[in-house]
């Protein structure tokens, strides 16, 4: 799917071949095939339960033609200048990189302005290939608003809960989404079961959600070829019994596409119509998928399957609801299933229900996603994160989060037990989400297409007063459910902002205690202690500086690994970073130290896989910088990336590289220059956790080489084969004595809690146990 979402990227395709045309073509139109599986299944089962969650409350007794053709209208305009024009037309255009979301604007935002509050960038990262977006020259007013922005935390950090705020409220659908969606696929049992009571309804809509969230393990790639076909069944079905209710019941229902009916519709019902937007809004659920899955597609393929299908025929569905309820107004309630056919019902039934758990899945997998993209961002505790697809990239599978989805999910189905008290809580979750996108929109208006701030103000007071006016109708429904994605979102900031602070007070202490260079330089080539045989890959969240953790052991402990590599596991403000620039990597004192740094960068949408071969890359990547320093005076390309004393190194290159690996029998190994003591140990390790008879092994290739390079890649090589431990701060962060009350309230409860209750750095990385050695540290930050 990545293959083609890049080849149909070509900004200018009718200049190239008519054969290239015809397969930009073709490949668009798969895409958009796909897309319908995978982005439109929350819109498209919006049908289900918009007009029963609108004629609630006192708009009840409102009930007659006038005010039925009145929402139509109302449906009518919002998904035309909502989905159509704000989306499909202008969101879609802002993307980054190819990706689409909050985050993906957010990501812009820090790259432009660096309103980023982990003060980790680096003017490498700039140097990125998807770092560049648009043009680099900025007008005075544009440079003055990004050095107020800048240089006010308190604005970056309003930015940032913002953000947060809607990424809590996007995870607040993934519990209500498969609630609403599949409790009222299976209310429609009540239209031809009589006698089946709301509680059994209930009871299946819950084993049904236990099913789907069991599956998940799965991963989406297992049954996605399935999904397009449900939904565009599940289509085509809507918009056929929209098309055959206008006929038979009203044909006239077009009038209702006048915004005339609009301004009659609120004449007749006055406050209680507008109490009613929170049910009319929910014809547009499902939307910010658009923006957001775009990483998979491209805007032409989404832009062609909404245009083309999703439009017309929610369109032509909601027209024959209208039709049928002006004619029948007794049958509300269940509008949607009333209005089928006889003969077909049930198997309309059935592609509901099927459409149902489609549309839950998407959700469900948006929100694996969006917390994937805050653990990135340093805003969510570590979390065990399971990539179930080796051919889409960014479908991903996070066990705890599931489970709690679960629950939440299975909670609300059983305590509300209505559609419309979900719906409720559904507006406000959703209103909220497309009310941020539109905040930050003009924001990336003025700041990244440096547009004038007339323009952004338009687009902001256009589309922002529509959204004021639906999101201040949901607030009316706080008491009746609205209030359930309120406290979610409220639980989630709490937990991601206090994860956020304290990762920013530890980053800030390690900061202000970095050892200094002159303390390493007086130590001189021995470090003041024995250099023993081997490779010590110390771990630390700093891109300068030697961690203090570093000092800690040195002083503690009589010896050390003859090589040292400091490793840093950074996300930058890029969706994905290229094998070619993911390793940045450059030495720490003079050479015959044998300390280097390498900083592994990955995206905000990079999934860290477990790597066997991590070590094989690392020590490969500190080969090839030996090799590019010796050639620094020839080589222009080094010089290009070089960052300080720092160099970014590809690692798919290998015949380039100094070091030649190769498979060995690991039988043929000779372990004879190896103590006893050490082969017994290896014995029983390898007894313990068995490993594969072929290891990777490192030699210096043929042909001449300089002897101070032969010389540091031979220690390199001794080194790998001797072992490679890892070491790693096992600390304890603690508020300071005079710190405030809310300040201790934070880090000593709150932090800390988290930490110990989340997965240990180690394991996130997948650190060999046998391999670990953990220094303590106490934090006063």
């Amino acid at each position: 799917m990545e293959a083609d979402r890049l080849e149909t990227a070509s900004p200018n395709p009718r200049q190239r071949h008519p054969v290239s045309w015809l397969k930009f073509c073709r490949d668009t139109a798969l895409l958009a095939y796909q897309s319908l599986g995978v982005v439109y299944g929350d819109l498209s089962t919006s049908p289900l339960y918009v007009y029963k969650s609108t004629f609630v409350g006192n708009l009840h007794h409102s009930q007659s033609e006038e005010a039925i053709l009145g929402v139509l209208s109302l449906i009518f305009w919002t998904i035309t200048l909502i989905p159509l024009l704000k989306y499909v037309f202008i969101l879609l255009s802002a993307d980054d990189n190819g990706e689409g979301g909050t985050f993906a604007l957010y990501s812009l935002l820090c790259r432009h302005a660096r309103v980023g509050l982990l003060p980790n960038q680096q003017a490498a990262d700039e140097e990125l290939s998807a770092y560049k977006y648009g043009h680099s020259s900025h007008g005075v007013r544009m440079s003055q608003l990004k050095t107020f922005l800048e240089k006010h935390t308190k604005l970056r950090t309003a930015l940032l809960l913002v953000v947060l705020f809607g990424a809590c409220m996007v995870i607040g659908d993934g519990v209500l989404v498969p609630a609403i969606s599949v409790l009222s696929s299976m209310s429609g049992l009540q239209v031809r079961a009589k006698n089946l009571y709301d509680g059994e309804v209930v009871i299946l809509a819950c084993v049904l959600l236990v099913g789907l969230f069991a599956l998940q393990h799965y991963g989406t790639q297992k049954v996605a070829f399935m999904f397009a076909p449900i939904v565009i069944l599940w289509l085509l079905s809507i918009g056929s019994i929209g098309i055959y209710n206008i006929i038979v019941w009203n044909p006239r229902v077009y009038r209702a596409l006048s915004p005339y009916y609009v301004y009659k519709f609120f004449e007749i019902t006055g406050k209680d119509g507008w109490t009613s937007l929170g049910g009319v809004l929910l014809c547009i659920t499902g939307t910010e998928a658009m923006f957001a899955d775009l990483g998979h597609f491209t805007p032409v393929s989404i832009r062609v399957a909404f245009i083309g299908v999703i439009y017309p025929c929610l369109v032509l569905q909601y027209m024959g609801q209208a039709a049928f309820l002006s004619k029948n107004l007794s049958n509300i309630p269940t509008s949607f299933y009333n209005s089928i056919p006889k003969p077909v019902f049930w198997p309309v039934f059935v592609i509901a229900t099927l459409a149902a758990i489609v549309a839950s899945q998407a959700v469900i997998s948006a929100t694996f996603s969006i917390i994937k993209q805050c653990h990135a961002l340093g805003c969510f505790p570590r979390v065990k994160i399971v990539h179930t697809s080796s051919w889409i990239r960014g479908q991903i599978y996070i066990p705890e989060v599931n489970w709690i989805l679960m629950v939440l999910c299975i909670a609300v189905t059983v305590g509300f037990q209505d559609t419309t008290l979900i719906g409720n809580a559904f507006g406000i979750a959703f209103m909220s989400v497309i009310f941020v996108t539109t905040w930050l929109m003009a924001i990336v208006i003025i700041f990244i297409w440096q547009k004038r701030i007339i323009l952004a103000f338009a687009f902001l007071l256009f589309f922002g007063s529509i959204e004021s006016f639906y999101l201040s109708a949901t607030v009316m429904k706080v008491p009746q459910g609205g209030w359930v994605p309120i406290v979610l979102s409220g639980v989630f900031m709490l937990v991601m902002y206090t994860w956020h602070y304290g990762t920013r007070k530890k980053y800030l202490f390690d900061l202000q205690n970095k050892v200094s260079m002159k303390w390493i330089l007086d130590l001189g080539p021995s470090l003041g202690i024995a250099r023993v045989p081997g490779i010590g890959l110390i771990y630390s969240e700093l891109v300068t500086g030697v961690p203090a953790i570093f000092s800690h052991f040195v002083t503690n402990l009589p010896a050390f690994h003859r090589v040292l590599i400091f490793v840093c596991i950074k996300s930058v403000p890029v969706p994905y970073v290229s094998d070619e620039e993911r390793y940045l990597v450059g030495r720490i004192g003079p050479k015959e130290y044998r300390m280097y740094r390498c900083i592994v960068r990955y995206g905000y949408k990079d999934v860290q896989k477990d790597s066997d071969d991590f070590e094989d890359r690392l020590i490969i990547s500190i080969a090839e910088f030996i090799r590019m320093e010796a050639d620094d005076s020839q080589s222009s390309s080094y010089e290009s990336t070089y960052d300080g004393r720092m160099a970014v190194v590809g690692t798919q290159a290998r015949s380039s590289l100094s070091l030649v690996p190769y498979e060995q029998d690991e039988a043929m190994q000779s372990t004879s220059s190896k103590p006893p003591t050490l082969q017994s140990l290896q014995s029983l390790h390898g007894r313990e956790s068995p490993q594969p008879n072929k290891r990777v092994r490192f030699e210096l290739p043929e042909g001449h080489m300089d002897l101070t390079v032969k010389d540091e890649l031979m220690d390199l090589i001794e080194a790998k084969d001797a072992g490679v431990a890892y070491v790693m701060g096992h600390s304890k962060i603690k508020a300071r004595k005079r710190s405030s009350f809310f300040k201790k309230l934070a880090i000593d409860i709150g932090y800390s809690f988290l930490r110990k209750n989340c997965r240990g750095p180690s394991v996130a990385l997948n650190i060999p146990h046998i391999s670990l050695i953990e220094v303590g540290m106490i934090y006063y930050v």
